[in-house]
């Protein structure tokens, strides 16, 4: 009798922990990423367009992760901008807004510990890369002189695939 009480025990408890464990509705999560035909489209849109301006400048392109989809160090760039592109596009994606935008909250609060997270950049150069509100991706331009130009080859890179950003 005893026995039958410890299987029966034992046997609840794994039923509960099965039940409680999966949800009545689990769902699988559905979104989009980016794909490297776009990732390529974007960044050699925004090389093209900083020389055009006689910029040159590299170019990364981040996931909705944060991780790396395609990376370019530009011709005759310094050794930095391939690492300070990268960094500005992970600080797009991670608080999705423009890169340059946590210049404007580090101003506003000095002792701001997001800097201190790892890859994450004060400075101008990256946007994050959207499908309707939902962001699922970045990328971020070095190289030329200043955030803002930088930032305005991303844009333009970002135009061009816009129409497959839906």
């Amino acid at each position: 009798m005893r026995s039958f009480k410890v299987q029966f025990a034992a046997a609840a408890a794994i039923a509960c922990i099965q039940a409680c464990a999966t949800p009545a509705n689990a769902q699988l999560l559905s979104h989009k990423d980016l794909s490297s035909s776009i990732a390529f489209t974007i960044a050699q849109t925004t090389i093209d367009t900083c020389k055009a301006n006689g910029y040159a400048v590299s170019v990364t392109v981040v996931g909705r992760n944060g991780e790396i989809i395609l990376q370019v160090r530009g011709d005759n760039t310094g050794p930095h901008t391939i690492e300070n592109s990268f960094r500005k596009a992970y600080t797009a994606r991670t608080f999705r807004s423009p890169s340059g935008a946590l210049v404007d909250r580090l101003k506003a609060e000095p002792t701001l510990g997001l800097i201190h997270l790892t890859n994450v950049i004060a400075n101008q150069g990256a946007l994050p890369i959207k499908v309707g509100d939902e962001v699922i991706g970045a990328a971020g331009a070095s190289g030329a002189p200043g955030g803002e130009k930088d930032e305005a080859c991303v844009k333009a890179g970002l135009d061009k695939v816009a129409d497959q950003l839906k």
